[in-house]
């Protein structure tokens, strides 16, 4: 009996393990970082195919490519250039079609500094991202009703007589460059393979520069980029048909409703895995 008093108790020496907390549990999921950029190739695929979709109203109404901002800068050096061209040539002022690409290129820059805020809190939580993409889906929207309200049929008759010339119609415009500037550097900062996912000049020359490039083989760095180019050319013929069935205010309120989407799908990307470190 007293060899058996002895024996230490295995019961009393179990801990009960204690499941964190639901509210904390929630945060811990929202302030995690995801796995970039292994598990993001199709979200930046997707984020391609909204490049596209969010160009062809802005380039419809006023030949202007809302997320093509090397372009817009030598449009605006161009229109300097006018004011000292001789003769007939000259022109005083900015014309409207310089003024949109003002605009374009203004709030582009705008938009694109907001990624500061991502960078304060963490360029690749999930927190930043969600934020940053309902931020994009508000200013489609602001996009859709400025254009609906602006009265125009956000069809450019020619290069000299663009649409969306009243002020609404520019905030139109504005809302839709903003948002391409957003995606940028949410691009940017998760590393995507089509590097900012808005200008894929860089992606068409590493494309074509690829070792692999006629390999009949799945090539990861080839082929992701190529859904890439793809998806941009898928979005803007998708957002063209929109805009003949209905209108400019319309293709951008569904624009509105896939960057929603792309909000949802932040939340099913992995956790970034972190490696335990063993102690010697």
């Amino acid at each position: 009996m007293g060899g058996e008093e002895s024996l230490p108790s295995s019961v009393d020496n179990i801990v009960p393990s204690r499941r964190e907390p639901f509210h904390r549990r929630v945060k811990s999921y929202f302030t995690t970082e995801i796995d970039a950029p292994r598990s993001t190739n199709l979200i930046s695929i997707y984020a391609c195919f909204l490049t596209g979709f969010t160009s062809a109203p802005s380039f419809t109404a006023c030949y202007v490519w809302c997320g093509f901002q090397t372009g817009n800068v030598a449009q605006l050096g161009v229109a300097i250039a006018r004011c000292f061209a001789p003769g007939s040539e000259r022109t005083f002022g900015f014309q409207k079609p310089d003024q949109q690409a003002l605009t374009s290129l203004l709030s582009f820059w705008i938009g694109t500094s907001l990624g500061r805020f991502g960078d304060w809190s963490g360029a690749r939580k999930r927190t930043w991202l969600a934020i940053a993409t309902l931020l994009q889906a508000l200013l489609a929207m602001a996009a859709a009703l400025t254009a609906h309200y602006s009265g125009e049929s956000g069809t450019a008759s020619s290069r000299g007589e663009p649409s969306w010339a009243s002020p609404n119609g520019m905030a139109a415009l504005g809302f839709l460059s903003a948002t391409m500037g957003i995606q940028g550097i949410v691009g940017k900062r998760i590393a995507s393979p089509m590097n900012t996912t808005v200008v894929l000049t860089t992606t068409w020359v590493e494309i074509f520069n690829d070792p692999l490039l006629f390999a009949f083989k799945y090539t990861p760095s080839r082929d992701i980029r190529i859904a890439g180019g793809l998806s941009v050319l898928l979005g803007a013929f998708i957002s063209r048909a929109i805009l003949d069935a209905s209108s400019s205010a319309g293709a951008c309120g569904v624009l509105a409703g896939l960057r929603m989407v792309q909000f949802i799908w932040w939340f099913f990307i992995p956790d970034k895995q972190v490696k335990k470190v063993e102690s010697k």
